[in-house]
């Protein structure tokens, strides 16, 4: 069996669970608390008002509620293949381990592309919404957003592939979503300190909070410096990955 035919089954079984309303549920609670904060501020004369509503709806998406959301996903994606002794049934197939648990992870790669295409949407709506209510006339600012999204998209993969990793690890779902809440929660105070290079489930708030930086500094940029952070990054996110596709399915396999 091929690796297409493989992704082409996992994203038929994506058609018949209940998983996709959940990508919707992050994005509207953070826009509609982010924009109806700061609603009541606005006036015709405010300006950079969609990077004040971006900041403010972004900040704890991309902290806590984005990869909240992933910890369900890839507890339901587990979930799932084990009711019934599925997984088994799967290992029964002329099909590598290692190719399984990649095309799992394409699945979860698939969901993440689909909540930030869903969030940047969502607050696009909700932004308009926002702006003519106050008589605010500034224009869309899409490739900043575009932007944004797609920096919250590329680095969110590390915690993905941590998420995933721990969720193939440890059988009881119980036990792989409470320890990866323990590593979500601290995400915030660990920004704050030069350990967070090294700590893949703050990247995206960390991002934020550098874009949060710039718009309160009034020009000076801290930027997000690619480097040191890429290089560490990129070998986090291949090392946590090998991990997760080398031990998928081996507990079962005992």
């Amino acid at each position: 069996m091929s690796f297409l035919e493989l992704l082409k089954i996992e994203f038929i079984k994506i058609k018949r669970g209940k998983m996709i309303p959940l990508i919707f549920i992050a994005p509207l609670l953070v826009t509609a608390s982010g924009v109806t904060n700061l609603q009541s501020y606005f006036s015709p004369e405010y300006t950079n008002a969609w990077a004040a509503m971006f900041i403010q709806s972004a900040l704890v998406y991309a902290y806590y509620l984005l990869p909240l959301s992933m910890i369900v996903v890839c507890v339901m994606i587990a979930g799932r293949e084990t009711g019934n002794n599925g997984i088994l049934k799967m290992l029964a197939l002329p099909v590598s381990r290692q190719a399984l648990s990649a095309a799992k992870f394409c699945v979860l790669l698939f969901y993440l592309l689909m909540e930030m295409v869903v969030f940047l949407v969502v607050f696009t709506i909700t932004g308009f919404i926002a702006t003519r209510g106050a008589g605010i006339t500034e224009a869309l600012p899409i490739m900043y957003l575009f932007k944004w999204c797609v920096g919250l998209f590329l680095t969110m993969l590390p915690c993905l592939a941590a998420i995933w990793a721990i969720t193939v690890l440890f059988e009881k779902p119980l036990l792989s979503v409470g320890l990866n809440l323990f590593l979500v929660i601290p995400g915030v105070l660990v920004a704050n300190t030069p350990l967070w290079i090294a700590y893949p489930y703050c990247y995206s708030g960390y991002l934020v909070s550098c874009s949060l930086h710039d718009f309160t500094a009034e020009g000076s940029s801290t930027g997000f410096n690619l480097f040191p952070f890429l290089p560490c990054a990129i070998l986090i996110f291949v090392l946590i990955l090998s991990t997760a596709v080398a031990c998928f399915g081996k507990k079962e396999m005992r």
